[in-house]
Order: C-alpha cells, then structure tokens, then sequence
C-alpha cells in the first residue's frame, strides 16, 4: 500500500460555519450529490458513485472561516507527523482513528498552510471519477523553493516544469510517479495566507461560474486558458470557502463559441405562421364571389370601347375645326400691335 498511497490527494473536507447552505450550493455548481454518513454531523459529497469529500460544521471556538482541507495519503501517519515536524511543521491535530475509516492528523508546513495526512483503513483507495472530481491542486506560499523542498522530502513529490508568471513568480509545477498533479505558486497579495487550493473537474467552466454566482457564490478569477490547453475558474462559495473549477481542453467547434451565434439568427426565425382554417376558406371564397361583378365591368368596358371611336371623330373634327380660327384670331392682335407703331412713326 506504501507505493499506491504516498504522495496522493485522496480525501477533500470542507468546513463551513453553514454545512446546510453548502449542502444545498455545491451540488448545484458541480456534479455532486450529498449522502448521509455513519458519523454524527458529516454529510458526504459523491460525484457518481465514489466518495470524493466530506462536507462538516467549523468547530464553534474556531474564528477561521469557511475553508477546504486536503488529505494526502502516506501509509504511517505517526511516522510521517514525526518527520513533518523535524522538518519544520507544526502539528495542530494529533494522529487520531476514524473508525472503520482509517488515521489522520492534520499539519501546517513550514510557511503555515494547513494539510492533512491519511492512512486509509483495508481495502483498495478508491479512484476519482472522469466528472466532479479533484483533479488539481495548487499551494499558495511564501516560498515556493522551500516548500517543494519540504513536500518532495515528505510524500516523494518531484519537480516538473516552470512557468514564468511574470510578476507572481514562477509556477512551479509538482509531479506524482510522472504525472502532474499540481502546483506551487507566490501568494497573489502580500496580505494573504498560505494555503492549499482544490480544483474540480467539470464538463463547462462558463456554466459552473454561472451556477455558482446565481447560488450566492462569488467569481474571483476566469474562466481563462492556461497553458495545456485546459479552462480554469477561481470561486468563492457563500461561506467563504474557496475552490476552482477546471475544464479539459475545448475542442475547436467548442473553442469558437462566437461563430455558433452569427448564424443563428437566420435559422432560429420562425416560419411564417399558416393561415387558420376560416381565413383560408374566405380568401379562396373571396375570388369565386367577384366574379360576377368582373364580368359585369368587363361588358360596360366593351361597349364604352365600342362608343369612343364615334366619339372621338366628332371631337377631332371639332377641334380641327376650331384650331385654324383660334390661330386666326391669335395672329390679328400681333399684326395690330406690329402695324401701329410704324404708322405713328410716319405722321411724326
């Protein structure tokens, strides 16, 4: 059991001054249900059919608020408390049974982020589901060097790749038997306190960040791409608790939600509304009822037809008729208005 244990994150515990306003919140931000548990006050989270984390109310002389508490496997928690603390630790809860359930105690490292460590009881640990599962886990710290130094040591944890972030630091990258399994970062502000953070595996970060602001949650980072490919989320419950949320790599038809929506328009236009029975029984009964009237106006059209020739005749003939004595009568007054000066013009 010591090479399948050591070193792995195999419990998760939140503790919250309201375990019944987070029963009710979690379950609606992730893929998770709660279940009732053999000890008195602790509800268990499920994500399908495994046990994933343990859901309890905050001691009542504890002034800390809402937090998650991580659970590191190892097969000797005397052994490992013992180590721990010549290492620089400090314990804060003394090894203690669980029964039917197995040992823990739980530990602050050398720079005060809290952890907890876990013997298992017999039978096989149990594996994290594809969704609603831990999937990663990232320590905040004053000193990124020294805590892998003391982890490494401690659970046989090695360094994997780093990231230069710039201004936080460098994002040291821990790994377990070849596989990353988090991370170790500078803490984001002066004033904060080292601590462990859990991020859980979900099917959408855009829908977890929603689910969980509509649920009294807060957004405090994201959704963003982080190299890998992969979309995180930092968030806040009502509580106080922190955790993250994070989503496999998105596919391209995934990665460009933008094009779905400037077609969409066109193809969600609804179709022309059919014309109801009655309607369509008046308009095509409203042809057959004019018909007659048509053939009427037709007739009365023909014989005005027939009438206008005649008609018209009589009124060019007129007209000719008229014109030249109009002309006639038009050009007189210009002869006299012409003729007039001339004749003025020669008795002077």
């Amino acid at each position: 059991m010591s090479n399948e244990v050591l070193g792995r994150f195999v419990w998760h515990e939140l503790m919250t001054p309201e375990p019944a306003g987070a029963a009710a919140f979690y379950p609606k931000v992730l893929p998770w249900r709660t279940a009732p548990s053999s000890l008195p006050g602790y509800t268990i989270f499920m994500a399908g059919q495994s046990q994933i984390g343990g859901l309890m109310a905050s001691p009542s002389d504890s002034a800390a608020t809402a937090h998650w508490l991580i659970y590191v496997g190892t097969p000797n928690v005397d052994s490992t408390c013992t180590q721990a603390q010549g290492l620089g630790a400090r314990l804060v809860k003394a090894p203690a049974d669980i029964p039917n359930v197995g040992r823990f105690a739980v530990l602050a490292d050398p720079q005060g982020a809290t952890f907890a460590v876990f013997t298992p009881g017999a039978g096989p640990t149990p594996a994290e589901p594809a969704q609603g599962g831990f999937s990663w886990h990232e320590l905040q710290t004053t000193d990124t060097a020294a805590a892998l130094r003391f982890y490494g040591t401690l659970f046989g944890w090695k360094a994997g790749r780093a990231h230069d972030m710039g201004a936080m630091g460098v994002y040291q990258i821990i790994a377990r038997g070849g596989k990353d399994v988090g991370g170790m970062v500078g803490l984001a502000a002066p004033s904060a306190a080292p601590s462990w953070l859990s991020y859980v595996h979900v099917a959408d970060s855009t829908r977890a960040v929603a689910a969980a602001k509509a649920g009294g949650g807060r957004l405090l980072h994201g959704p963003m791409e982080v190299p890998g490919g992969t979309w995180i989320a930092l968030l806040m419950d009502p509580q106080g608790g922190a955790f993250a949320v994070q989503e496999a790599p998105r596919t391209t038809t995934q990665a460009k939600p933008a094009a779905a929506p400037a077609a969409a328009p066109k193809a969600a236009r609804p179709a022309p509304a059919a014309p109801k029975p009655a309607a369509a029984k008046a308009a095509v009964a409203k042809p057959a009822a004019a018909k007659p009237a048509r053939k009427k106006a037709a007739k009365k059209a023909a014989k005005k037809a027939a009438k206008k020739p005649k008609k018209a005749r009589r009124a060019t003939k007129k007209k000719a008729a008229r014109r030249p004595a109009k002309k006639a009568a038009k050009r007189r007054p210009a002869r006299k208005s012409a003729r007039r000066p001339a004749r003025g013009a020669r008795r002077r």
